[in-house]
């Protein structure tokens, strides 16, 4: 990568302009979920407070590394972003931040998260932070985005890690309550994913892009976000079946997932744009909700 991008000149920008422009690198929504998700994983390591000290270094720590990872991203991806509506307002592709900037800026932040990890929290995290950093930078957008409309199936491993960094934080391992909240993730990820691309479609496929309603058409995506939400829903009885939570969290999970599923079974029968963007909105609040039970029931089913 080079400098010489077809962009405009870059123009004189004021400080405060410049440090949003950063700020808009590090995709600030989608990383809230993901430390939503760690801190989740570190509450949820321990029976009652974790220490302190350590939740804030592990929480800083991954959110300076994910915030790494969508800098990268969004440099990986400027030309792509710049054919998309609902990217081109990102720095990197209106060109108001160069190639170098950008990485700099990228390698500044892992580094700095990285060495916090490792020296506040403990070795394990910081590698199993910058393994993710990895899945997700290099290996989802490098190499899996561009080639496979199973893209996000595959790469949705790294985006499922967030607890489990959380765990091993405090923890210090990896233990089975963690890889049943990245499974949750895991499967979670295709239906969100998806319903954005469905009414994006236009978009992924001016973008040269293989998303799988652009290489197997709507209704086959269709009918994966609904297959997906059923196999979801089997997961996320797992922390109840397990005795990771109780009875608190077996409810909040199984109206969610009616809901979740309602609305996977309403756009597998009758499509609108429309439909597939409140799938995609309530995909989010599903999440944070689901993983807030989880919370609520570790700590009020003890005292129930």
């Amino acid at each position: 990568m080079t400098d010489t991008v077809a962009h405009p000149p870059l123009a004189v920008t004021s400080l405060p302009s410049r440090l949003r422009q950063y700020q808009a690198l590090t995709k600030p929504r989608v990383v809230q979920l993901i430390v939503f998700c760690a801190v989740i994983g570190m509450l949820l390591a321990v029976p009652g407070l974790p220490d302190w000290r350590v939740a804030l270094a592990a929480t800083v720590g991954i959110w300076l590394v994910a915030a790494a990872a969508a800098a990268f991203n969004c440099l990986v991806e400027q030309h792509i972003d710049a054919r998309m509506a609902r990217t081109a307002w990102r720095p990197t592709a209106r060109g108001q931040l160069t190639n170098t900037q950008t990485l700099t800026f990228s390698a500044l932040l892992c580094a700095a998260g990285s060495a916090l990890l490792y020296v506040a929290v403990n070795p394990l995290t910081m590698w199993l932070t910058f393994a993710t950093f990895v899945g997700y930078a290099v290996i989802y957008t490098v190499v899996l985005k561009p080639m496979t409309p199973q893209n996000i199936v595959i790469g949705g491993a790294s985006g499922a890690m967030p607890p489990v960094l959380g765990w091993a934080a405090i923890r210090g391992e990896v233990g089975p309550e963690a890889l049943i909240m990245c499974l949750i993730i895991f499967l979670w990820t295709p239906p969100h994913f998806w319903a954005l691309a469905l009414y994006r479609v236009e978009d992924y496929r001016k973008a040269g892009l293989p998303m799988l309603p652009v290489t197997h058409g709507s209704e086959f995506t269709r009918l994966q976000v609904l297959l997906y939400t059923l196999v979801l829903f089997a997961a996320t009885l797992l922390p109840f079946v397990s005795g990771m939570s109780g009875w608190l969290y077996l409810a909040a999970a199984v109206a969610l997932n009616a809901v979740f599923i309602g609305y996977a079974w309403q756009l597998w029968r009758s499509y609108s744009d429309t439909l597939a963007r409140k799938t995609f909105r309530y995909s989010i609040l599903y999440l944070a909700l689901l993983f807030a039970a989880l919370l609520v029931d570790h700590y009020l089913t003890p005292l129930l």
